[in-house]
Parts: structure tokens; sequence; C-alpha cells
């Protein structure tokens, strides 16, 4: 009786806690679908689910544009969203992203300028410039200033038809250092200068691509010869049989990052779901999926990244020193005005 009696009062113990914490148990994470999020879900989201004994809810959403729906309606239902690290600093400034503890998430081991105020990076990717191996074979161009020489590097080009990203190669062609590209870029006439430099190449441009998707099948159907775009996309055209190479060197290092709705149910849960995900092992998890690199450096030292693996990943050390992280704090002051700049430039 006795025995029945301390099983029957511990299920009930059981059964109230359950109760109790049942509301803070589930946390809902929005990302962008398809094998990114794939990805994701084996690497970072199921197993700090399970370290954690907590239960996630995976839905999918086409960008902030749908939080900034939620949060204005008074009825946001997702804890954390997935985003590109440009589009966070500009949703964080609107303030429809919950500042981030940095004393619950640590951060110390991190790349610098790989997390901000409301998003914390998860995944770095790099904007390259990459070539036809077909045209050029090993002897492809290795800065800027080679994309922008017609006479040394003679074919067809495809650039970015949005303005991200595509001001910064224009003024290390024109000879401005990396470490000075923003500073120029934050100057009186710094966009124009950029823009003046790109309205050279113009003439030499077959298709301004929208899409990593296009970028890629351009490079598969040998439709150009210089191309600029990212890393991993250019990887998947590689193994499809794409004649592809590129170079880190002047590259753009930027990187997708996790952030948490304005509102959201459990936000204290989510920040600690957030430091879970930040510890190496789960980035070092992650690079097996694809080849953008972790934001957390100690990933690399756990020994589970293979070293010739590891050297193909944007943010290694090696690839990671040659190039130009990308500055949010410029994309928040100044994008609008330079796409205004840039749309004009192209239906000129």
């Amino acid at each position: 009786m006795m025995l029945r009696r301390t099983l029957l009062g511990s299920a009930l113990a059981t059964a109230v806690a359950a109760t109790a914490g049942s509301a803070e148990a589930q946390l809902t994470v929005v990302s962008f679908g398809g094998s990114y999020q794939e990805a994701q879900s084996k690497a970072l989201f199921q197993p700090a689910a399970k370290a954690l004994g907590i239960t996630i809810k995976e839905e999918t959403y086409t960008g902030i544009a749908d939080l900034r729906l939620k949060v204005k309606a008074g009825a946001v239902t997702w804890d954390i969203v997935a985003s590109g690290s440009g589009s966070a600093a500009r949703a964080g400034a609107e303030g429809i992203l919950e500042k981030l503890d940095y004393k619950t998430i640590d951060v110390s081991s991190f790349l610098p300028g790989l997390y901000q105020d409301y998003c914390v990076g998860g995944d770095v990717f790099s904007t390259v410039l990459a070539w036809n191996t077909k045209t050029y074979g090993d002897k492809g161009p290795q800065s800027w200033a080679d994309f922008w020489d017609v006479k040394k590097f003679p074919g067809k080009r495809s650039y970015r038809k949005s303005v991200a990203g595509a001001l910064e190669p224009a003024l290390m062609a024109d000879g401005v250092p990396p470490n000075k590209v923003y500073e120029v870029l934050s100057a009186p006439g710094g966009i124009e200068r950029a823009i003046k430099k790109i309205k050279e190449l113009k003439p030499h441009v077959a298709v301004w691509w929208a899409s990593g998707a296009q970028h890629a099948q351009l490079m598969k159907d040998g439709e150009v010869d210089l191309v600029t775009g990212w890393n991993g996309r250019f990887d998947v055209a590689k193994k499809d049989g794409a004649k592809v190479a590129y170079t880190f060197n002047q590259a753009l290092l930027d990187y997708d990052c996790y952030a948490i709705a304005k509102g959201a149910p459990h936000r204290d849960l989510a920040m600690k779901f957030l430091a879970e995900i930040s510890k190496p092992q789960y980035q070092a998890e992650f690079t097996k999926y694809i080849t953008y690199g972790p934001t957390n450096k100690k990933a690399y030292d756990l020994g589970t990244i293979e070293a010739a693996y590891a050297k193909q990943l944007p943010s290694h050390p090696d690839n990671a020193a040659k190039q130009l992280t990308v500055n949010l704090d410029w994309y928040i002051k100044f994008e609008e005005k330079a796409s205004a700049a840039y749309q004009n430039m192209l239906t000129e």
C-alpha cells in the first residue's frame, strides 16, 4: 500500500512539474526551409533541444518581413528566428528583435564582428570572385582589380543586381585598401565613387544575378566567364559538374545568425538555447552538411572537422585573414541611399 501511495505521489509530482514546466518546455524556431534548415535541424536544433531537455517546433518563413507583421499585430508565436546578418541588424534597430544577453551566450571565442546586439552568428559564408576554369584554367583572377581588368581577363561578367556586397569590390578594384573601404563608403562621394567604378564594368556584364541559385546555374551552364557570388553555392555547382573555381582573397566575410523575436513567448529559454547552439561542437557538426564555416573559432580546435575540409571553409583562420568583414553599421545607415543610387545606375 505504502509503495503504491509513493508511486502515485511521485507520478502526481511529475505531472504537476510537467504542467508547470510545459509553458517553457517547447521553443518555436523559424528558418528558411530546404537543405539549409535540414542541416540546422540535424546539427543544431534537435541535438540542443535534447541537451536542454526541451522540444523544438520548427517552422519556415521567407524572411524578417514575416516577423514584422507578427510583431505589429501583437501575435508573436515564434521564439527564435534565423536571419541574414544585415536583415537582423536593421530589424534590431527597428525594434522587432530582443536584445541578446551576452552574459548567458558566450561569444568570447567568436571571430570578431560575427555577432551583434540583436543577433548571434551561426555560420559564415563569403561573397567571392569566381571564374570559369574552362576559360582561364587555374590562372583565374585573384583580386577585384583583376575582375575589372577586361584586357588581362577578357570575357563575360556577371554581377549582383542588388547593392548588398556590390560596392565594396568596386572600391577595392579602384585601389582602396580593404581596411579603408567602409571609411571611404561613409565619406561624402564614397558611394558615388563605387558606382562610377561599376559603371565602367557595366558594358562587360552579361547578367545581373538576383539569387544564389541563379549565379550557380550561370556557372553550370558556362554562360559567363567571371562572376561574384556565395562560396557554398559554387561548391555545390562544382559537385554537379560546373567548371568553376574561386578565391577567398578580398572576399566579403558575412554570416547568418539567430535572433529572438520581440515579445517571444519563451524569451529566457530562447536565450539559453542560443547559448547552447553557439558552442563549438554544434557549429563543427553543422559544417558537415554545407561548406559554411563556424563563427566560433574553437570549432576548429575540436578535431572533428577534417583539416583538408576545414581549409575550404570561409572562417578558417587562413581564409578569414584574406577577407573584409561586412560592416553592418554601414548598411543600417546607408543601404537605402546606396540602393537607390545603384538601381539608377542599372537602369541608365
